[in-house]
């Protein structure tokens, strides 16, 4: 061999499988003869087909040329036996209806008198076209809806709402804070006086209930004391006041948590008596 002799190119590969090079299709290779078949459109019925071909064709469907119609009916139902012998079983009824229809408008027609309506042999046809096509855009419309699962998902919402307003109750770190508090401003208004002073509880809850009456029944917690009095008086109106929740007549409430608190009446009845009886224990 001469060095001047030319090494002949690789072949191209036809294809690559898993990254190796073919470069001759397998001997084995069965292509199956309707492997390449595509089928353009696909109708749910031969009245779908018929309307199809009608509209296609660009005629009015009260006036429908049945030769033409019949014979581009026909070559798509051959065409579709040769695929798929169950589904042309109802395209091979409607086949025989048309042929019937085209063989009925080739006889002479009989007679009619003034007056009376030609018998036209493809007036159920039409009938029934007519029928399809507004059915078939109903469902078009329906389904042009937003629908569950496809557009849209449900979602569950439970909603509880109750006719009476629940207040959280008055813990006992509250009611600390805001006795505290209320110290708190006492002790700025202390005089340094040594003084003996009697004074009595049940006074002051006749004190609270009038003040309660006076208000509407319905006041803060915060301005039931005066801290110019000083600790002990404003120590004896608190245990006044704590007596009296005692004897559920009034309640402390919060409409919130960490909210300030106020003080009202149970009963207005019960806080007359109650008042009365706190004077006279006086």
């Amino acid at each position: 061999m001469s060095d001047s002799a030319t090494i002949a190119p690789a072949a191209a590969p036809l294809a690559r499988i898993y990254g190796e090079p073919m470069v001759q299709l397998p001997l084995d290779l069965y292509i199956p003869p309707d492997a390449m078949a595509v089928m353009l459109d696909a109708f749910e019925g031969p009245l779908d087909l018929l309307l199809y071909l009608i509209r296609k064709a660009n005629v009015n469907v009260l006036d429908i040329p049945m030769a033409p119609l019949t014979v581009q009916y026909l070559t798509y139902v051959e065409a579709m036996r040769s695929q798929n012998l169950e589904l042309a079983a109802d395209y091979l009824v409607m086949a025989a209806m048309l042929i019937e229809i085209k063989s009925r408008m080739l006889l002479p027609r009989a007679r009619v008198v003034e007056g009376e309506e030609v018998d036209d042999p493809r007036a159920e046809l039409v009938r029934r076209l007519i029928e399809y096509e507004r059915m078939k855009l109903a469902a078009y419309n329906l389904n042009a809806l937003p629908q569950a699962e496809r557009d849209f998902e449900w979602v569950e919402v439970w909603v509880e709402k109750s006719m009476l307003q629940r207040l959280p109750e008055v813990s006992a770190d509250d009611l600390k804070n805001a006795w505290g508090a209320i110290l708190r401003q006492a002790r700025l208004h202390t005089h340094h006086m040594i003084q003996r002073e009697e004074l009595s509880v049940r006074e002051h809850m006749g004190q609270i209930l009038r003040l309660l009456r006076a208000a509407g029944g319905f006041v803060e917690f915060a301005s039931m004391f005066d801290t110019a009095l000083g600790a002990p008086v404003l120590v004896v109106h608190f245990l006044a006041m704590l007596e009296l929740a005692r004897e559920h007549l009034l309640e402390m409430t919060q409409s919130e948590a960490f909210a300030p608190i106020y003080v009202r009446l149970a009963d207005g009845r019960v806080g007359n008596r109650s008042e009365s009886h706190a004077e006279s224990a006086a």
